[in-house]
């Protein structure tokens, strides 16, 4: 197949760069059409010759099913909760009164293969309606629908152009409050995820009648994220831009026609609303304090010098912070694992809650004014374990837990500290056998992210199992980027510090090797969106280094991501290569723009999804366009597209089987 190369050469502060196969970009040009075709039969053609995919497909589709549970919240003397009975390919929402259970909503139903998912729902604090957001084909772009729950009808109501909001019901359940962006056509297609706006929709009216309650244009690229306060007085918002981590708040009381009070707009730490008692407000901050604390701020003396401190930064990292019956319930993180604490409302330290699990925390629920909460733990070697928590008689119990198909007891999880190229020090997790052979021979599967202020604490993969049963090694490093240590992590991994994170990841390999865990030909490496970019740019800093790479839904061109979907989110993240500043940093690491001619690369599946509107494709298609062009011609790429799937976003049960079993045929294969 003659590939076509656009001639395209554009000039970054007077470096000249070619961009030979921008082409891809147009997602309906008949060349990339076709181009996408031919990938695909490359594709087939390559997974054709696995001899492993059957017998993965049987074991991994046993290892999935499995009853997995969601975090319960309580609304009124109701139970709700979501429930994946094993192989559902969506998890239904059910309610529990007393010993009765019911389903509320059914996301199986809403379409045949699985491919139309809840991605939020919201219900109302009289527990007579569920507000639910779905996504098809895991796009970003969601709808908003609104259930009667007694009589499981869908009302008139039908909410459109939303994307990342919640939904925010008035306490007297007659409407609720949400974001949106413009209608499409209505403004130019690069401000599509721009000028986003707050309404109020009623019940019952159509979505032409709601009532605008914020907008600021003046101001594009911030977007909203309304609630209610705790005690149904106020409005609030977290108002954002982008991803950065520095985040304003607004608020008013509700009914008010008043403009919002801009109570934190300086955009100069991030600040979160934990509640409020009348006008003191309370916050998870990391203002002068990059591993968090919580102040309170009096609406009615809102100067910086009448702020309180209630609790001070600890020497771990304050994931989150939740009030309940006169206590701040704080989720610490040390060491990138999760601890449950309990303070006083004065701030005094009181107790932990004690868990037997070196694990995350998933979700926690909660009400102010009640006395207990549900919250979620997970490990690698466990699912979801669903725990409630009685403040007032301080009784912890498991209110759900499932039984795996497997014993786990011969396997363990470990962590290790390793050094970085500047001598920082990383942890990183190893699950393995317990009887492990350190003799250099191990496969692994070296996983990251690094970005985002997002950590990877432990959790549960079913397919990770199969690769455990093999006798592989599973390892997560918690490279600088994440919010493992707090800020000042991120922010070591951001901007023109991001080849730290690369440093780290490199690092996390070496140290495998040199520890007898596994040899360069035996370790692969794997990551998806910014991990993506992280393989990525690993593999081709270090070729040498890595027997196999799986780069999902990767973020490649680094000077145009920008220009795409909602890229320009990640400007405060990335930076931007049309500013002087920012692009020697970036060209210096961009994968796309970094692959050496005649290089000998390891194998690399680079995945994707067609339908993904918030990493286009066009990366992934670029980089596998540039590989097979300039690459040694004994490299192997192979680029696996697939149809009816996004960024990951509510992706079914079956798609998720199919996506592993390719990649234990890929590394099965390439592993030697």
């Amino acid at each position: 197949m003659q590939v076509k190369k656009d001639t395209i050469v554009e000039d970054f502060h007077g470096t000249m760069v070619d961009d030979p196969y921008r082409w891809l970009e147009d997602v309906n040009s008949t060349d990339t059409i076709e181009w996408g075709k031919e990938m695909g039969k490359k594709c087939e053609a390559y997974f054709s010759q696995a001899t492993t995919q059957e017998e993965d497909r049987e074991r991994l589709t046993k290892l999935w099913n499995y009853p997995k549970y969601f975090v319960t919240q309580k609304v009124e003397e109701t139970l709700f909760y979501q429930k994946n009975n094993g192989l559902q390919n969506q998890a239904t929402l059910y309610k529990k009164n007393a010993d009765t259970e019911s389903v509320v909503l059914d996301p199986n139903t809403l379409s045949d293969d699985g491919t139309v998912a809840m991605t939020n729902f919201s219900i109302s604090g009289n527990a007579k309606y569920l507000a639910y957001a779905t996504s098809n084909h895991g796009s970003d772009w969601q709808e908003i629908r609104v259930r009667e729950i007694a009589t499981g009808e869908d009302l008139s109501d039908h909410i459109q152009h939303v994307k990342f909001t919640n939904v925010a019901w008035l306490p007297d359940s007659s409407g609720f409050f949400y974001s949106r962006f413009p209608e499409q056509g209505s403004v130019a297609a690069e401000d599509q995820s721009n000028f986003n706006k707050v309404y109020f929709h009623k019940l019952g009216t159509l979505q032409a009648g709601d009532i605008l309650i914020h907008e600021q244009p003046e101001d594009k690229e911030l977007a909203f994220s309304p609630f209610v306060t705790d005690d149904e007085t106020y409005i609030g918002l977290h108002v954002w831009f982008g991803t950065a981590t520095e985040n304003r708040f607004y608020v008013k009381e509700i009914g008010s026609t008043e403009p919002f009070v801009r109570l934190l707009d300086e955009q100069d730490a991030e600040y979160t609303y934990i509640t409020n008692k009348g006008s003191l407000f309370y916050f998870q901050t990391d203002l002068d304090a990059p591993r968090g604390r919580v102040i309170a701020i009096d609406l009615e003396n809102p100067d910086r010098d009448n702020w309180k401190e209630i609790i001070a930064q600890q020497e771990e990292v304050i994931e989150r912070v939740k009030y309940v019956s006169g206590h701040f319930i704080v989720v610490k993180k040390q060491d990138a694992h999760h601890q449950v604490h309990i303070f006083q409302e004065d701030g005094v330290y009181k107790k932990e809650i004690p868990l037997d699990v070196i694990g995350s925390l998933t979700e926690m629920t909660g009400k102010a004014n009640g006395t207990e909460i549900y919250f979620g733990m997970t490990s690698f070697l466990s699912p979801t374990v669903v725990y409630h928590y009685d403040l007032m008689s301080d009784k912890l119990v498991v209110f759900a837990e499932t039984e795996l198909e497997i014993d786990t007891s011969g396997y363990v999880t470990e962590q290790v500290f390793y050094h970085s190229k500047d001598g920082t020090v990383v942890p990183m997790f190893l699950t393995h056998q317990k009887d492990i052979e350190l003799n250099g021979e191990n496969p692994v599967i070296l996983y990251g992210y690094g970005g985002f202020n997002i950590s990877l604490t432990p959790s549960f993969n079913p397919a990770i199992l199969r690769w455990l049963e093999k006798g592989c090694v599973y390892a997560v490093a918690n490279l600088r980027g994440g919010s493992e240590y707090g800020e000042e992590w991120h922010k070591a991994g951001m901007l023109e510090n991001k080849q730290n994170v690369f440093d780290d990841f490199i690092a996390a390999g070496e140290w495998l090797i040199a520890n007898q865990f596994t040899k360069a030909s035996k370790l692969s490496i794997m990551g998806g969106s910014n991990g993506g970019l992280l393989v990525a740019a690993c593999m081709v800093q270090r070729p040498d280094l890595f027997g196999a790479v799986i780069c999902r839904v990767p973020v490649i061109d680094m000077l145009r991501y920008h220009k795409f979907t909602v890229g320009r989110y990640w400007i405060p993240e990335y930076g931007n290569a049309e500013k002087a500043g920012d692009f020697p940093f970036m060209y210096a690491y961009s994968p796309l723009h970094n692959i050496v001619e005649g290089e000998k690369y390891p194998p690399v599946l680079i995945a994707t999804a067609e339908s993904d509107d918030r990493v286009v494709p066009a990366h992934a298609k670029k980089f596998a366009a540039t590989l097979l062009e300039l690459a040694d011609k004994e490299s192997t790429v192979v680029l696996r597209l697939e149809a009816k799937a996004g960024h990951g976003l509510g992706k079914p049960t079956s798609k998720l089987i199919d996506e592993w079993v390719d990649f234990y045929a890929f590394l099965d294969r390439e592993l030697k």
